[in-house]
């Protein structure tokens, strides 16, 4: 079935969805109620036609997810903190987006520390011991501590509470998108049993990143330590790049040899996303309805499908509460 197009992100108690230039996040508020905010952010790759270029726009809009991520995980956050919190966040205001970068910044400094610069030291500790000097074997044991690296941190921290809660609402994300993809209404039973594990997950990037660095570095081969290093940092664009190429071919293709590729990325999702509760895909389904007209996408494909129930108007003597689904901008 053609691709829906949508993607997404779990953030706190919510889900966040994006489809074309329109992003939305639903957040389970403490008081029960599922607040919606929606706003339109302009990918990067529209501001230049050099950002469109293969491998490019990869690298482009890898930047683009991480803004929109940080400022949606924000979003979430901010309907559980404190009001001393928030009243402090009022007083940093001016000074926002240059958080938001050096987050970004900082992140992307550590990221890159942990899964590129010290799996080489170790490898190349490795390799002194056992007396080899073959680039291939080093960058297969590199490939080795970066995939041993990410299941540990994974595995680690799906131990805390909020993070198991996360990885809920992110099985909730895939379901709704799954759902919508093979054919079936968007309803919470229907979400229910679609599968938790999508193609386009950003878990099965960074397998890739990982198995494709391996690739990249059996090949390129360097003799002066301090130059394997620049290399190394230097080629994360580009091993990013050539990754969010394969994985979109991956995601958006039937074929055999795409299924074979996606499998390890799969795989590796049995550890970030887990099975949600029914009110978890009442969550993500607000999400999916802010941004993308999902009965319209299902008669494309032939699928007939009902329209939505309008719900009966309650008497004007009745305090009507608070309803499901309250829309805000994102902030």
């Amino acid at each position: 079935m053609k691709s829906s197009g949508i993607g997404g992100q779990a953030v706190i108690e919510g889900v966040m969805m994006r489809h074309k230039n329109d992003v939305a996040v639903a957040v389970r508020r403490p008081d029960g109620v599922i607040q919606v905010g929606r706003q339109q952010f302009i990918n990067l790759t529209e501001k230049s036609k050099i950002f469109k270029w293969p491998v490019i726009r990869g690298v482009v809009s890898f930047i683009s997810s991480l803004i929109i991520g940080i400022k949606t995980l924000t979003y979430s956050a901010s309907f559980f903190e404190t009001e001393e919190e928030k009243e402090k966040e009022k007083d940093s205001g001016k000074g926002e987006n240059a958080m938001m970068f050096g987050t970004i910044a900082i992140s992307l400094i550590f990221a890159v520390a942990i899964f590129f610069v010290l799996p080489y030291f170790v490898s190349s500790w490795i390799m002194k011991l056992t007396g080899s000097t073959s680039q291939v074997l080093l960058a297969v044991i590199e490939g080795v501590l970066k995939l041993g690296i990410f299941i540990g941190y994974i595995a680690a921290i799906s131990l805390m509470k909020d993070i198991k809660r996360t990885f809920m609402y992110h099985g909730a994300e895939h379901k709704c998108i799954n759902c919508i993809e093979s054919g079936k209404e968007l309803n919470v039973d229907n979400v229910m049993k679609s599968s938790k594990e999508h193609r386009r997950c950003g878990t099965s990037f960074v397998v890739f990143v990982l198995v494709i660095s391996i690739i990249f570095f059996m090949f390129i081969r360097v003799s002066h330590p301090v130059l394997r290093i620049v290399l190394r940092l230097v080629l994360v664009p580009v091993i990013a790049g050539v990754s969010f190429e394969f994985i979109q071919w991956a995601g958006n293709s039937d074929s055999k040899a795409a299924a074979i590729l996606a499998r390890p990325g799969l795989w590796m999702q049995a550890l970030t996303t887990k099975e949600p509760d029914r009110s978890m895909a009442e969550v993500a389904i607000a999400s999916v309805e802010a941004v993308f007209d999902w009965r319209a996408y299902l008669r494309e494909q032939g699928i007939d499908v009902p329209d939505p129930v309008q719900p009966e108007p309650e008497p004007e003597q009745a305090e009507s509460p608070e309803p499901e689904g309250d829309q805000s901008e994102l902030s």
